[in-house]
């Protein structure tokens, strides 16, 4: 299972992510987000830390010059499109980088695949989060895993939306062939931006059974 930590804005933690098991790393450039990565750290201060793990941007209803321009400036390696963006959008963004395409989920009978389907072909990964109203993610709640392990997706997929180190158990028995690996934010962190390194650890240990 990956661990993709999304939201630092330090760049001794981000540093320090690829020496604890962590498989990417998640930068939001999203400007309304407490986590904006722009407020804090500059492009070139990242790729002078040659960091060894995956540099993903998270971008919410970008143009494509601008998610180009981060794409660049930062040496992203993926980007995730976390906003409305449509099929077409994501292939264009395709041809240049790897793209995770975010979904919203209701915790009501959502038509999972149906609500993938125009993306199977235009991104590498999905991402699902809980949706709420006027937010883009960030909402530190669940959705009904349920809902996913019926499905027939058939591309690897991140689970997202308020996991803790207490769910480690329950990603464990989580099922499904194209379950890839979860992205965890706001359960672990001091304050928006600045990660609770000694909870991530734990985590890591829990479901990757190393010791750190």
């Amino acid at each position: 299972m990956k661990i993709k930590v999304c939201g630092n804005r330090q760049l001794d933690q981000l540093k320090e992510l690829e020496n604890i098991g962590i498989d990417y790393a998640g930068l939001i450039f999203y400007p309304q987000s407490p986590r904006y990565v722009l407020k804090k750290i500059t492009g070139k201060e990242v790729r002078d830390l040659n960091l060894s793990i995956p540099k993903v941007g998270v971008f919410v209803n970008a143009s494509e010059e601008e998610i180009i321009l981060q794409v660049e400036d930062f040496g992203l390696d993926m980007v995730q499109l976390h906003g409305d963006e449509t099929a077409s959008f994501c292939s264009r963004i395709s041809n240049r980088i790897k793209v995770i395409k975010a979904f919203r989920i209701l915790d009501v009978e959502a038509n999972i695949d149906w609500l993938v389907k125009e993306y199977e072909e235009v991104c590498d990964y999905y991402l699902f989060d809980k949706a709420n109203a006027g937010l883009y993610g960030g909402t530190g709640e669940k959705f009904n895993w349920n809902l996913l392990e019926n499905s027939m997706i058939g591309k690897p997929f991140f689970l997202s939306g308020g996991i803790s180190s207490e769910d480690a158990e329950a990603l464990k028995t989580f099922h499904h062939p194209f379950f890839y690996g979860v992205d965890v934010n706001s359960r672990f962190e001091i304050e928006p931006g600045i990660k609770d390194m000694t909870l991530i650890k734990e985590f890591v240990h829990q479901l990757k059974n190393k010791n750190l």
